[in-house]
This record gives structure tokens, C-alpha cells and sequence, in this order.
């Protein structure tokens, strides 16, 4: 339980914590965060001992084992450096943003959507089965994308977070289905138990499609070459977010992946040769890039991309000392890269501007930030004493040690290439941003050292930096061996983290990358000439983010011209297509198929069954020759589904009879209610050709059904309703077999509709919250219209029936278990009450009542219905059983002897409140709407 409490923590509690205290006090949200991060990072140093010793923490819990998801968490070596980093570097952000948030940011959303991350994150590296993985990961997707485009009200914050959602989510989908096909050829989903069974896993046909699947997941999330362009443009996000995610979280997802399945996919050849090539490339490219971003995010954003691509070449080379070259970079670039983002938060802080070609000398005026700034940058540009000098050196060991394997000398040069270019753009950013002249044209030409909270988080990482970097074998090596085991799968050959390994190649591939690095910057400075070079403007539309927008244009522009050649803005003729498509697809694979009445004993119908058909029959009749008038068709319809209601208690369904009446009483109501809003009868458009098609596409699908409904009714099979009637009373607890399906055996299904039912209502809200009617004076028979007060009776009879209708709903909810009824029955009734008491009122009264406003008071209690039902269904986790298991039992109490109790009653409040929520908020849109509006004026439009 402890490893799911670290998960827990922030996802439920802090996120809650934070969003409630943020409304009411700035500081007491930053508190909250910090504490939450704290009690997170807290739980995981209670476990470290234990993976210290080479042992591994497990937790599992069944999910849905059926497809075998399970709650599967895993903390070893590599999972305890990667959560670590997630909640001490988060710790540090929270701090820090207390101070560079401004009064008019929201702080408890950026908290709340800080603390959905950071939990996101950490399943995601706690996490031990690939399905489970997915769905944290897809959840940093979703968080991230939230985060990126916090400040909404900004044109580049929106499309920076669309386009991360778009590339890092579809790279998300490639990956489920890459674990899809590799949880297949291994016969398993846990992680743990791939890693015995590599042979057999890469051995199978599928092993080839599920690498590269799971490579594009993991390469668009680390951004790498050529999905790398997302991760610059997200830099339209508050620096604190730029921070977390640059650092610790988001971008070393992708890492962690690569990390973690290294013991499965290594070793093919196909892993080694990919992952190489595509680190390479985008350690290169993006460190040639960087030299030339004016922007001082732009330039830490693309040496993000470029070390991500180091350690991704390091991963690929697949050997034990490369592992622990890459976990030891990962460490070292959380550390100067966070402290790196947050020092440029500092200077747009305080001179409100990050363009360096307009920024300098702030050294003068902020020394103890330049510093920081200073020791920080030449980390990243691996300057001897510092921990990037010493994971840079494993680095360029290991590209020489390639060479013996075939390699060539290529690699060794395009390393040694990539930390010239590394060394000139860190010197760019500290000669550019604190020295280089005067302070330009920024708009605040009088900047500070910023407030302490803000010094400090750069100062520990910075302090972290120097630490590790002077002594590497004290400081880090413990972790960077448990960790890097973890990545292998098996014991290290010895090594020593030291800044000092004699004279060798390594050494004079880090001196000509120091000093070529040095030359290059001070050859494109020479008359300035760096700033005035655009990288951008090299490439055209040829760059990723033009390819990108390009390939969206042409796709919206296909499906603008799809949509041109098959829509008119006929409701018929998309119907057509829909009821033909569905008969064609129904009717291909039966046709010639042999498929005829079976030989079941039929039933001999009785007198009662053919009124009731010649009613429906009759019904339909009218339905087609009144369909023009809307009242009527409405009406009509009802008289459909009352037959309905009728054959589900002929058959013994009386919880169906009760549900579909009561739908029929709303859904009725609601419609008539819509329908005020539009003219009487629907314009006659259908020619007589329209009536030929659409008659035979009735009667073909209206007979189609037919027959496969008595194909099916006239053949015996093995029906599975027995299971449910033997297990309905010792596995769910209760004797009415219909509502323990819906609340406990396809509880899922029940939950999924709820939800659907709450964002339709919020549909309904967001599409017409605000309209008004404008209606003439008269309607088409020259009557005025008029809210005059209903009728006494009806008045008189709401106010009986409403509180006899809660008295019937609360004894239908209670009984619901063991009896006909249950929380969506008794949810109707409530419903078509209150329904009535607003036709007896009016909607003005009725609101005023019950004291909402624009439908506010309803989403709450859409919102408490699926929270409800929602950890109803995460309570079972507690009890060690799957999600939305019920647990029952009759436990005797006082006076009231043995009471059946159990905890599938909860759930079914939650869909009773999201039932008379949904139904409520529904109404009163409508209602608002169809409140008198203003009269037109002659010539002006309706």
C-alpha cells in the first residue's frame, strides 16, 4: 500500500487540497503542494533502504484481470532515481513558483494541475504492467498539455499545448498497441516476468512491429529527432512548468521506457540499431539548433532535445557501463537543466524579457543569480569539476568503445562534434544573458535580485551539481549502481564515477569540444553577427513544426472537401446513409449464409399481445402520415415506447417497465420542451423519389431486424442469464438480479453511462446556456402566446405529488437491491416530479426554490453523482478486491434487527444524483430558452 499511497497522495489528495485551499489563499495552496510533494517523497524514502539492499518493492491489485490490467506497481533501483527526481525537483518548482506566479495567475490551478502531473509521473515510473503504464502516461499527455497551456488566454499557449497533446498523445496510441502486441508474444503484461523471457519475446513474428510502435510512443515523448519540434513550442508555458518538465517529468518519460524495457528489447539488434542512430541525429541536430535561439527557453528547450538525444544514443549502445553512463546523465541534466530554467525565469522576471539579443551585463546587476547561472551552464557544457564533465567523459568512453564493434569512427567524431556545439551554446547563454556589453532595450531597465525563494531551489540544485561533480563516487554512485542494475537486469562490471581517468581519447575529445566550442561562438559573435541568423529561415517549411502544421492543413482541408461532397445540410439524406449503411453491413455476411427459422417451439400469442400489436402497428402508421407535426410525432413516439414498457412486463422485467416508463414521462417532457423552441410542423421537403428511398430503407431495415429477431427467438441456445441468478445473491449481494448486474457485475458499463448521461446534460448546458427565443407576436394560427400562470389543478395536484413522489423514489431506492427498483428508477421518479412542480410553478419560481443559478446548482450535482459512484468503485481497492467490486453483508443492529447492507447502495447514489442532475440541468437550459425573448422589429432576423 505504501507505493500506491505515493501515487495516491497527489493525485486525490493533493489535487483536491490544493484546487479547495487555492480559492481562498495563494500561500495556503503553495503550503498544501509542498506538503502533499513532501508525504510523497517522505513514503519513498521510508522504501529506499530496501531497494538499496538489491531488493525489489512490489504491490499488485486486480484490475480488470480479465485483459490483464492489474494495479501493478514496482519501485527498484531505476524507479526510486526517476521518483526521487519527480518529488525533490517538484518540491523545489512548488517553491519557486510561489514567487514567480503574478496575483492575477490562478494558483489553484496551477497547483492542482502541478499535483495531477506529478502523480501522473510517478505511476508512470512506479508503474510494473504496461496497460497500467498507458493510462498514467496518457494521463502526463493530458496534464501536460493542461499545464503547457496554462495562460489560455495566449495564441501561443494554445497551439503549443495542441500540438504537444497531438504528437505525444498519438505517440501514446502507437505505444499501447506496440504493448498490445508485446504483452501477446509474451504471454503477459507484467513487466517484471517479460524480462526472464526476452529469447522467446524477440523470437516471435511480433516482436518487430510491437519495437518500433513502442520506439514511436517513446521517442515522441522524449522528443526525439523527428518529433523533437513539440518541445520547444510548449515553451509558451510558465517557467516553473518549462522547468518540471524539462528536468525531471515529462521528457525523461520516454527515457524511463527505453530504461525499462532494455531487459526485453535489447539484444535484437533491430533496438541497438535504431535507438543509436535516432540519439545521434538528435543530439546533433538539436545541439546546431540551440547555438542559434535568441530566445533564452528556445535555446535551454532545444538543449533539452539534444543531451535527451545523448542519453538515448547511450540506451541504445545497450552495454552495462553505457547504462551507466545514461542513468548518470539523467541525474546530472535534471539537476542543471531545472536550475538552468529557473535562472531564465529569473531574468524574464525581472526585465521581462528572455531575447538575448537584447538582454547583457545583468551580472552587474544580479551577481548572485549570474553565478548560479554561470556554474550551472558549465555543467551542461561538461567543464571539468562539474557532474556534466564526468557523465560526458562515460559518455565519450563509450563512443570510443563502440568502434571495436563495428561502428567505425563516425561515432566518436559526431559526439565529440555535438559537445563543440553544446560548449558554444552555453557559453552563448551566460555571455549573452550577464555579460556581453550593456543592458539593451528591455522593458525593464532596472532589474534586482529576485526574492529569495526563488534564489534558493536554483542554489540546492546548483549546490547538488558541484557536489556530485567533486565527488561522484561518495555522492552518486550508490544510486547510479541500483538504478543502472535495474536497467540491465543483472550485476555491473566494476566501475568508479571519478572527474579524473588519466590521459586518454575521451580526455582530448572533451578538450577539442571545450575549445572548438569556445572558437565557434567566438567566431559568430565577431561583429555580432549570431543575432542576426535565424535557424528557421534555413529550413523553410521544412522545419517540424511547418511539416507538422502542413500535414494538419491538408488533413482538415481532405476532410473539408469529404464533407463537401457528402453533406447538404440534409438531415434525411445523412440518415439515409446511416440506416443503408448499417442494412448492407447487417446483410453481407447472412446473405446466401443458409440462415433460417430454427425449430424452437413457438408460443401461441394471446388476445391481449395482439391488441398491443395492432396498437403499435397503428401507432407507426400515424407516426408516418403525422410525422410533419411535431407535437404530434412527439406523443406518438411516447405511445411507442409505452407498448415497450408493456412487453418488458409481459416478459417479467418490471424493473425495465418501471424504467422505460419513467424515461418515456422525461424524455417526453424534454422534447416538448425543445420543441418549443421551434416552428410547429417540419417544412416538406421529401420529393416523391425521397419517399420511394426512404420507405424501402424503412421497410428493409424494419424486416431485416425482424428476421433476425425471429431467427434468434426460434433457436434454442445456452443463455447466461443462469449465472446471474445463482450468483446474484452470494456475489453481489442482493436478490434482484437486474440491479446487481447494473451496480455490481457490469458496474463499468453502469458508470460509463452515468458519465455519458452528465456530459450530455453539460452539452446541452454549453451549447444553449445564454440563448434566448425570439418569437412574433402570434403563432402560425393567429394565436398570441402566453405565459399566463398554469391551471389551479395542476398546481394543486404538483403539490401532492411531489413529496408522495420523494417518499415513492426513497422507498424504490432502498428496495432496489433485493426488489424491483434501484437509483436510476428511483432518479426518474424524482425527476418527473420535479418536472411537474416546474410546469406547475414556472421556471422562474421553480429555480428560485430550489436556489440555482444557470444551471450551477445541477452540475454539482452531476459532479457529486460520478464522484460518488466513482469512489464507490476505488473503495473496493481498499478491501483488496477489483474496482466497483461490492462487498455486502447483514449485520444485526439495535431495534432494527439484521439489516442486508451494502456498498453497491452508495454507487447507486451516485447514479440516482447524476440521473435527477442531468434531468434538472436539461430542463432548465430549455427553459431559459424558451423564456419570452424580444420581439423582432420589422427586417431584423430571428
Amino acid at each position: 500500500m505504501t507505493l500506491l499511497s505515493i501515487v495516491l497522495l497527489p493525485l486525490l489528495v493533493g489535487t483536491t487540497l490544493t484546487a479547495w485551499l487555492g480559492q481562498r489563499h495563494r500561500v495556503a495552496s503553495a503550503i498544501a503542494a509542498a506538503g502533499v510533494t513532501a508525504g510523497s517523497l517522505v513514503l519513498l524514502l521510508s522504501q529506499a533502504s530496501v531497494v538499496w539492499s538489491g531488493q525489489v518493492v512490489s504491490f499488485s491489485l486486480p484490475w480488470v484481470p480479465d485483459i490483464g490490467l492489474t494495479v501493478g506497481l514496482r519501485l527498484d533501483g531505476l524507479a526510486l532515481m526517476f521518483a526521487g527526481l519527480i518529488t525533490v525537483i517538484g518540491l523545489l518548482i512548488i517553491v519557486y513558483a510561489a514567487y514567480y506566479l503574478a496575483p492575477e495567475d490562478s494558483a489553484a490551478k496551477f497547483y492542482a494541475l502541478l499535483m495531477l502531473f506529478m502523480a501522473a509521473m510517478l505511476g508512470v515510473v512506479l508503474s510494473d504492467n504496461l496497460l497500467l503504464l498507458v493510462v498514467f502516461w496518457e494521463l502526463t499527455s493530458v496534464s501536460s498539455f493542461l499545464l503547457v497551456g496554462y495562460w489560455g488566454h495566449r495564441p501561443e499557449a494554445r497551439q503549443g499545448a495542441r500540438q504537444a497533446l497531438a504528437i505525444t498523445g498519438g505517440g501514446g496510441l502507437a505505444m499501447l498497441a506496440g504493448f498490445v502486441l508485446l504483452g501477446l508474444s509474451a504471454g503477459t503484461f507484467e513487466i517484471s516476468e517479460m524480462s526472464g523471457r526476452a529469447a522467446e519475446i524477440q523470437a516471435d513474428p511480433l516482436f518487430v512491429p510491437a519495437l518500433l510502435l513502442i520506439l514511436v510512443g517513446a521517442f515522441t515523448k522524449s522528443a526525439q529527432f523527428p518529433f523533437h519540434f513539440w518541445l520547444p513550442d510548449a515553451m509558451a508555458a510558465p517557467t516553473p512548468v518549462s522547468a518540471y518538465l524539462h528536468s525531471a517529468t515529462m521528457v525523461k518519460a520516454g527515457i524511463f521506457l527505453l530504461m525499462r524495457l532494455t531487459p526485453v528489447l535489447a539484444g535484437s539488434g533491430w533496438f541497438e540499431g535504431i535507438v543509436t542512430v535516432v540519439g545521434v541525429v538528435t543530439l546533433l541536430f538539436a545541439a546546431f539548433i540551440a547555438i542559434f535561439k535568441h530566445d533564452l527557453k528556445g535555446l535551454l528547450a532545444y538543449s533539452t532535445v539534444s543531451h535527451l538525444g545523448l542519453v538515448t544514443c547511450l540506451i541504445g549502445l545497450a552495454s552495462p557501463l553505457a547504462a551507466v553512463a545514461a542513468v548518470f546523465h539523467v541525474l546530472n541534466h535534471a539537476t542543471f537543466k531545472a536550475a538552468l530554467f529557473m535562472v531564465a525565469g529569473i531574468v524574464d522576471h525581472e526585465t521581462h524579457s528572455r531575447d538575448m539579443r537584447r538582454l547583457g551585463a545583468l551580472w552587474a546587476f544580479m551577481p548572485w543569480t549570474g553565478t548560479l547561472a554561470v556554474i550551472a551552464a558549465a555543467s551542461m557544457a561538461g567543464v571539468p569539476l562539474t557532474n556534466g564533465f564526468v557523465s560526458k567523459e562515460m559518455f565519450f568512453t563509450e563512443a570510443v568503445a563502440v568502434t571495436a564493434r563495428g561502428w567505425g569512427a563516425w561515432l566518436p567524431v559526431a559526439v565529440t562534434l555535438a559537445g563543440l556545439f553544446s560548449v558554444a551554446y552555453a557559453l552563448r547563454l551566460v555571455h549573452d544573458t550577464f555579460f556581453n556589453n550593456h543592458l539593451g532595450d528591455v522593458p525593464n531597465r532596472h532589474p534586482h535580485e529576485p526574492p529569495l525563494g526563488m534564489k534558493v531551489p536554483v542554489a540546492v540544485l546548483v549546490a547538488a551539481a558541484v557536489a556530485i561533480g567533486l565527488a561522484p563516487a561518495w555522492v552518486a554512485q550508490p544510486l547510479v549502481e541500483v538504478a543502472a542494475t535495474a536497467v540491465v537486469g543483472q550485476a555491473l562490471p566494476p566501475f568508479h564515477l571519478a572527474q579524473w581517468h588519466g590521459v586518454n581519447l575521451p580526455l582530448a575529445m572533451s578538450v577539442a569540444a571545450l575549445a572548438g566550442g569556445v572558437a565557434l561562438y567566438a567566431a559568430l559573435m565577431r561583429g555580432r553577427r549570431l543575432h542576426t541568423l535565424v535557424s528557421e529561415a534555413w529550413f523553410g517549411r521544412f522545419t517540424g513544426r511547418g511539416v507538422f502544421e502542413a500535414t494538419i492543413e491538408a488533413l482538415f482541408g481532405a476532410a473539408g472537401r469529404l464533407t463537401a461532397a457528402l453533406e447538404n445540410g440534409s438531415l434525411q439524406r445523412y440518415l439515409a446513409w446511416v440506416v443503408g449503411t448499417a442494412v448492407v453491413v447487417a446483410a453481407a455476411p447472412l446473405w446466401n449464409a443458409g440462415v433460417g427459422a430454427g425449430e424452437r417451439a413457438l408460443l401461441p400469442a394471446n388476445p391481449l399481445a395482439l391488441v398491443v400489436w395492432l396498437l403499435l402497428a397503428a401507432t407507426c402508421a400515424a407516426l408516418v402520415a403525422m410525422h410533419h407535426w411535431r407535437f404530434q410525432a412527439v406523443v406518438l413516439v411516447g405511445v411507442v415506447g409505452l407498448v415497450t414498457a408493456l412487453t418488458f412486463a409481459a416478459f417479467s422485467a418490471p424493473d425495465l417497465a418501471l424504467t422505460q416508463l419513467s424515461v418515456e414521462l422525461v424524455s417526453t417532457v424534454l422534447l416538448l420542451m425543445g420543441l418549443a423552441l421551434l416552428p410547429q410542423r417540419t417544412p416538406r421537403e421529401s420529393s416523391p423519389n425521397r419517399k420511394l428511398r426512404d420507405a424501402l430503407l424503412a421497410l428493409s431495415a424494419g424486416a431485416g431486424v425482424a428476421w433476425i429477431a425471429w431467427v434468434m427467438l426460434t433457436r434454442d441456445h445456452a443463455s447466461i442469464a443462469w449465472y446471474f441468478l445463482e450468483q446474484s445473491l452470494p456475489a453481489g449481494g442482493g436478490s434482484n438480479v437486474v440491479n446487481v448486474i447494473l451496480v455490481d457485475f457490469r458496474g463499468y458499463d453502469t458508470f460509463g453511462e452515468i458519465t455519458v448521461l452528465g456530459i450530455a446534460a453539460i452539452g446541452v448546458l454549453a451549447l444553449m446556456e445564454g440563448m434566448r427565443v425570439r418569437r412574433p407576436p402570434v403563432d402560425e394560427a393567429g394565436r398570441r402566446w402566453t405565459f399566463a400562470q398554469p391551471p389551479l389543478l395542476l398546481r394543486v395536484a404538483a403539490n401532492i405529488v411531489l413529496p408522495a413522489a420523494l417518499v415513492v423514489s426513497v422507498y424504490i431506492f432502498m428496495r432496489g437491491h433485493n426488489m424491483p427498483g434501484g437509483g436510476f428508477i428511483a432518479g426518474l421518479i424524482t425527476a418527473v416530479a420535479l418536472v411537474l412542480q416546474t410546469m406547475a410553478l414556472g421556471l422562474s419560481q421553480s429555480e428560485s426554490l430550489l436556489r440555482s443559478r444557470g444551471g450551477a446548482r445541477y452540475v454539482r450535482w452531476i459532479g457529486s453523482g460520478l464522484a460518488i459512484a466513482g469512489l464507490t468503485g476505488a473503495g473496493a481497492f481498499v478491501l483488496g478486491r477489483p474496482f466497483l467490486t461490492s462487498a455486502h453483508g447483514h449485520p444485526h443492529v439495535p431495534l432494527l434487527g439484521e439489516l442486508p447492507l451494502a456498498s453497491a447502495a452508495l454507487f447507486d447514489l451516485g447514479v440516482y444524483a447524476t440521473v435527477v442532475g442531468a434531468t434538472l440541468l436539461t430542463l432548465a437550459v430549455l427553459g431559459q430558452a424558451s423564456q419570452r425573448g424580444v420581439t423582432p422589429r420589422e427586417g431584423e432576423p430571428c
